[in-house]
């Protein structure tokens, strides 16, 4: 992998450091601009990168830009190319995330629309360790989470993500590693940037769409998993309180994968490691993602990095 990492910049591959976006542009000051984080995940027999559910990913961002009022200037199969080019420009043969960000520049106002351009980011980024127990201690958050009446949780816009940015600093600052925040009712919604499962007596548990969380793609690629199973799953309403008497409780998201939650406020959860339901759902997710588990090819999306592959 090349020392100077390089993105596709606004139609353009260059390296990181050349980018240049105004200082003056809502996007910077404002937070005007819809993204996606995307996972892609090595595979060695296959000798390529498989990014998951990358066309639901594009869904998603240009569902974003469809909320917030942005005229995204580049079709699906554009950005779909440029993901894949700048992962060979930068010869990853390894796990990684890609950011696709498509943001408002020039010098415009909070209400600007125009000019919308885009950068593709890749960073390095290993999956999670099946084997490694350990997890994160959380706290249930005293900020609300944003809500559909105000800014609504499913536009994955950056503007968005400082809601959890307060949550975030409470948890730091009390001790914790992260935040769990509640809805409007008080109700359990997300973390900062990931959704919430739990398990209790043998169920999976999780709050629905209308709860204030984003229509996450882990969350239904893992409510997808258990269905194939015998597992009973509720997506329904959940209380604080039922936090405190779960078996398990973990985070899902492309960047949090499957990030077991081992402590909430006062409370251990289960016998304060990764439980087996989490374990074993986060293998299946990794199986599935990194084209180990041909269950879903719909799911992968190689980029084919070697000449046998291409």
């Amino acid at each position: 992998m090349p020392q100077k990492r390089k993105i596709w910049f606004k139609g353009q591959i260059m390296p990181a450091e050349d980018a240049q976006i105004s200082v003056l542009s809502p996007t910077a000051q404002f937070g005007l601009n819809v993204f996606e984080g995307i996972r892609g995940y090595w595979n060695a027999d296959s000798a390529d990168v498989f990014l998951f559910r990358l066309d639901d990913h594009l869904d998603r961002l240009f569902a974003s830009c469809r909320l917030i009022g942005l005229d995204c200037p580049y079709a699906p199969d554009e950005i779909r190319q440029a993901i894949i080019q700048v992962i060979h420009e930068n010869d990853y043969h390894a796990d990684l995330a890609v950011r696709a960000t498509l943001f408002v520049d020039g010098e415009g106002t909070w209400h600007s629309s125009t000019p919308v351009e885009m950068f593709v980011a890749p960073i390095a980024k290993p999956r999670r360790d099946v084997t490694n127990d350990a997890g994160l201690r959380a706290c249930v958050s005293t900020w609300r989470r944003i809500d559909d009446l105000s800014m609504p949780p499913r536009v994955k816009a950056g503007a968005n993500y400082i809601n959890g940015r307060y949550a975030h600093l409470e948890a730091k600052a009390a001790g914790y590693d992260l935040p769990i925040l509640l809805d409007s009712d008080g109700k359990v919604s997300e973390g900062a940037g990931s959704c919430v499962m739990l398990v209790r007596d043998g169920m999976l548990i999780t709050p629905p769409t209308s709860g204030s969380i984003l229509e996450s793609i882990t969350r239904d690629t893992l409510l997808q998993l258990v269905q194939a199973t015998d597992m009973p799953t509720e997506v329904r309403v959940v209380d604080r309180s039922e936090l405190y008497l779960a078996d398990e409780i973990f985070l899902c998201g492309s960047a949090a994968e499957l990030t077991p939650i081992t402590g909430i406020d006062r409370f251990m959860v289960g016998d304060g490691r990764m439980g087996p339901v989490t374990r074993a759902l986060l293998a299946a997710y990794l199986d599935i993602a990194d084209g180990t588990d041909p269950a879903h090819p719909t799911w992968r999306t190689g980029v084919w990095l070697t000449e046998d592959n291409a």
